[in-house]
């Protein structure tokens, strides 16, 4: 089929490109390619630029184009390169829709539980970005509502409605399951009253003497505690809590560190860090709760005595 001047029959352009008769038909009545002539029995026939623009609208067919798409193209209304930027974009939308199913599938896979569970796990996953950004962001409004905060507390909001722009093109059931947890997490209203208990109580100003040393003697010494099975009450517990609390502290400031840490030193707090650095992509913090929940355990324990 070289010859220019050579015209050929709806069977033979079948055979030649790998179209059904009733496809190039098909096309050929929509007007994307119209036939060069006719033979004596009343045949449709076409020449070999016809034939090739038979192969294009194969192509683009396959390439998923539809085909008022493509008889633009054809006419030169839009050019191939806008066409398949478009399908592109929608093709990498389709991608990403099809890898959340999958990891959707693998976390109801891997959780069970009842349909009602399903469903809604299917549908909070099925949330666009914005209207993610929107959970997060009336959860912050709401929570904080009225209560007038420092400027390190408005930081610390801020930082709390850090999701990203969209789930990743490939999400792992991790990050499923960090969304879906997050998403339960804000809609309780126990956790919004302990936020709120937080933000209205401020840095205690025993707290602020301290500064980042009592998280990193804390962390020190009383996961040093824990791993040797040392507990709160006990009296090696009151030696680990004097390296953390220095002894002669007076008893009303002891009591309102041991106040303020009872208020922010919160399991569901620290989770949602854990969960929103999943969702970031980002390896969540090692937890800290276990050597606050010792700490404060052992300032119960031993009272005025512990920093005598």
């Amino acid at each position: 089929m070289s010859d220019g001047t050579e015209l050929y029959t709806v069977g033979q352009i079948a055979r030649h490109i790998g179209l059904s008769v009733h496809t190039i038909r098909f096309w050929s009545d929509s007007g994307l390619i119209v036939p060069t002539g006719r033979s004596a029995g009343g045949y449709r026939l076409y020449d070999a630029a016809a034939v090739a623009r038979f192969d294009l609208v194969r192509a683009l067919r396959e390439l998923g184009i539809g085909l008022e798409a493509v008889q633009q193209i054809l006419v030169r209304q839009t050019t191939l390169a806008e066409v398949a930027e478009v399908h592109a974009r929608a093709l990498d939308a389709e991608i990403r829709a099809l890898k959340l199913r999958r990891a959707v599938l693998r976390t109801i896979a891997r959780r069970g539980g009842t349909t009602e569970e399903t469903m809604m796990t299917h549908k909070l996953a099925q949330l666009s970005a914005t209207q993610r950004q929107q959970v997060i962001d009336e959860f912050i409004e709401t929570t904080f509502s009225g209560i007038r905060l420092d400027d390190d507390a408005k930081v610390i909001a801020e930082w709390m409605r850090e999701l990203p722009d969209e789930l990743p093109d490939d999400p792992t059931p991790r990050q499923v399951d960090a969304w879906i947890e997050l998403a339960d997490l804000v809609a309780g209203e126990d956790f919004r009253q302990r936020l709120r208990a937080i933000a209205s109580t401020g840095v205690s100003s025993a707290a602020s003497r301290y500064g980042y040393e009592l998280r990193s003697l804390t962390l020190e010494h009383a996961d040093r505690a824990i791993a040797e099975s040392i507990t709160p009450e006990s009296t090696e517990g009151r030696s680990v809590l004097n390296h953390i609390i220095k002894p002669g502290i007076p008893a009303d400031e002891r009591s309102e560190l041991q106040r303020w840490l009872e208020t922010v030193a919160d399991a569901r707090v620290e989770r949602y860090w854990h969960l929103i650095a999943v969702l970031n992509g980002r390896e969540p913090a090692p937890t800290a709760m276990p050597a606050f929940t010792w700490l404060i355990a052992a300032l119960r324990a031993h009272g005025s005595t512990a920093l005598a």
